[in-house]
């Protein structure tokens, strides 16, 4: 690209400024256009604020290229913005070529009139003009104006020295070498190989040495692991011991205090406050399950995880007695978070667990690392693992068969039967949930699939079992019929969160929901016996282990409501307050198959024991000179004398 730029000389080189020179330098009044817009002085001052950008407002923004990679069209972000507005070519001639010589040439013939290398500065004047002007000097010999390395010039970039490609090689040292010669016969054969034998004889004792040693250390750690583990035991002996001291008073009250107080209440009683349990690495999970071990009667087991969906995470499987309260016997860290458990009525040692994550495992409290041990069994996707969370898991012995087997049911609207063989869970579904919509005969009926949220095995009939689901629908199923149900009840108007058969009478059951309700059911009879409202959502019930009429229900608003049909069939005999903070809820409530306490776990990680005041357990009087008649039948009765009274209403 070449610029030619135009200077005037001055007068010493022969240039005159001409006439009228001094008037054109002179400033000129401007004259006013007759349609120019007249602006106010504010108007003037004004500023307009312009953004020069180096973007082409032409440049094309929607260009799309294949994409062989992703096979589809993609849209290029980067578009060239560059715009030319001028190109001139350069004419530059190198100083030793023939062009330049003619040029030199050409110059050297002037008359002394000064010519730049390539362009004609000023141009001849014709001989009338020259004559004109006879005072204008000439100079006799101009000296010729040199333009340093005008032609022969290099760009910046490649003046640089590019350093030669250096060769590196390795040299290496040959191996050292000999020449050796032998001939080979039998006798030398035959010596080679007894120094062959002689050292694999050898290797042999060495290796029976090293075994012996591997014996004598294991050995030597067996002996230190039963050191250790009877350390435990005389540890755990002096931690129970302390804490008995220290919680002696709460100890005496569980043993024998009796509420004074209910023989002026008559019909109402209270709960004692006993013991509370808490482990510091739970604090942040929320009790999602209790259980009893009915073998060792102090006892149970808690699930925590977490029932927003938001906050799901880790989870643990805690086990605590109520001889120590201030750390579990067990505990078992999970990596989702628990929903359901139960523990084995007659093997003890088996729990069975229900995660959110749709999993089912079974943990063994006899594995030899105890705590951190990991899940005896636990199902996996190609093991018909659920694929939504697991709401409720039961144990169940069937009396054919001598495997241990259990039952699960989720979201996915599944019920699973497990069986532990060997080392693995063998799955069977029992029943899978559906929502019937009758159409037009002219179609087809669609099953649209339920959630399952609950469900309860009956005490005396193995294949009889009721499923809860979150339509508010009961349903009474068969191990026998796997498509079909029994009977549906239109129980609730919102998700089932609990239904539990009676362990007295074969044909009550109770439901609970978060609809504010309670209610018993005959389960021949499709409308409830009793519905009981609690101004607040259920979250757990539980049936009494010592009496057919008494259940316990925990809501929401953190209180514990506890019923007794025989003494009140419209309210509560007992309805109290238990947690300390006004926001925390009640999440599940069990009680002790034998001792008369329950315990209850809210979402805040924390479980509390209470004990029943004699008005809420209280059992016949007796008469003098007469046995008060005792068992299951009188229970069964009781409530039989109840619901007989109801029957022919709900039947008319």
């Amino acid at each position: 690209m070449v610029t030619v730029v135009h200077t005037l000389l001055e007068k010493k080189e022969g240039v005159d400024q001409g006439d009228g020179w001094d008037e054109w330098a002179q400033g000129k009044a401007l004259i006013k256009p007759p349609d120019q817009l007249e602006l106010t002085e504010e108007e003037l001052k004004e500023e307009f604020t312009k953004i020069l950008t180096a973007n082409n407002p032409h440049a094309p923004q929607n260009i799309a290229r294949y994409s062989f990679k992703e096979r589809s069209y993609k849209p290029i972000s980067s578009v060239d913005q560059m715009a030319v507005h001028f190109v001139l070519e350069g004419n530059l001639i190198h100083v030793d070529s023939e062009e330049a010589r003619r040029q030199r040439a050409r110059q050297d013939q002037t008359d002394g009139k000064h010519w730049d290398w390539t362009f004609k500065l000023f141009p001849e004047k014709p001989a009338a003009e020259a004559e004109a002007e006879p005072d204008e000097e000439i100079p006799e010999n101009p000296k010729e104006q040199k333009v340093t390395n005008q032609f022969n010039f290099s760009e910046r970039a490649s003046q640089t020295l590019n350093n030669p490609l250096r060769e590196r090689s390795c040299q290496t040292e040959p191996p050292p070498r000999c020449n050796f010669s032998a001939t080979a016969n039998q006798w030398v054969i035959y010596d080679a190989y007894l120094e062959e034998l002689e050292k694999q004889e050898k290797n042999k004792d060495k290796q029976k040495t090293f075994s012996a040693k591997k014996e004598e250390d294991k050995l030597k750690k067996n002996k230190m692991s039963d050191d250790v583990t009877k350390v435990v035991k005389v540890v755990k002996i002096f931690e129970r011991m302390v804490n008995q001291n220290t919680f002696d008073d709460i100890a005496q009250d569980f043993k024998y205090f009796e509420d004074a107080s209910d023989e002026f209440r008559e019909q109402e009683g209270t709960l004692l406050p006993l013991w509370k349990f808490q482990y510091d690495k739970a604090k942040r999970l929320s009790v999602t399950a209790l259980c009893w071990n009915k073998s060792y009667q102090d006892l149970f087991a808690v699930g925590m995880g977490s029932y927003d969906f938001s906050k799901q995470g880790h989870g643990m499987l805690l086990l605590y007695t109520l001889k120590n309260s201030t750390c579990p016997e067990f505990v078992y860290p999970t990596s989702s978070g628990i929903m359901c458990l139960h523990i084995h009525d007659r093997l003890s040692h088996l729990v069975a667990v229900g995660f959110y994550d749709g999993c089912v495992a079974v943990f063994d409290l006899k594995a030899e690392e105890g705590g951190a041990a990991q899940p005896a069994f636990k199902s996996t996707a190609k093991a018909g693992k659920h694929t939504d969370p697991v709401w409720q898991v039961r144990w169940q012995n069937d009396d054919m068969d001598n495997n241990h087997n259990f039952y699960s049911i989720s979201s996915d609207g599944r019920v699973v039967s497990w069986t532990l063989i060997k080392n693995e869970l063998v799955f069977s579904d029992v029943i899978k949930l559906s929502l019937e919509g009758a159409l037009p005969e002219c179609l087809e009926v669609v099953e649209q699939p339920t959630c399952g949220t609950s469900f309860d095995f009956h005490p005396k009939i193995d294949f009889l079992f009721l499923v809860g689901t979150e339509e508010g629908k009961i349903h009474k199923c068969s191990k026998a019929y796997s498509s079909q149900f029994l009977e549906t009840y239109q129980a609730h108007n919102m998700a089932v969160d609990a239904v539990k058969w009676n362990q007295f009478h074969p044909k009550v059951f109770l439901s609970c929901s978060s609809d504010w309700t309670v209610k018993i059911w005959d389960h021949t009879i499709r409308t409830p016996m009793f519905t009981f409202d609690l101004n607040s959502a259920v979250g757990d019930v539980a049936w009494s282990p010592y009496s057919s009429t008494v259940f316990a229900a925990v809501t929401t608003d953190g209180k514990v409501h506890v019923f007794d049909l025989s003494i009140n069939k419209y309210e509560a005999i007992c309805q109290q307050p238990v947690v300390a903070k006004k926001k925390t809820k009640l999440t599940h409530i069990e009680f002790n198959p034998i001792h008369p306490i329950i315990v209850v776990g809210d979402d805040r990680g924390y479980v509390t024991c209470f004990k029943l005041s004699p008005n809420l357990r209280k059992k016949p009087k007796e008469k003098k000179g007469q046995e008060v008649p005792k068992g299951p039948e009188v229970e069964e009765a009781k409530m039989e004398k109840l619901l007989s009274l109801l029957r022919d209403k709900h039947k008319t």
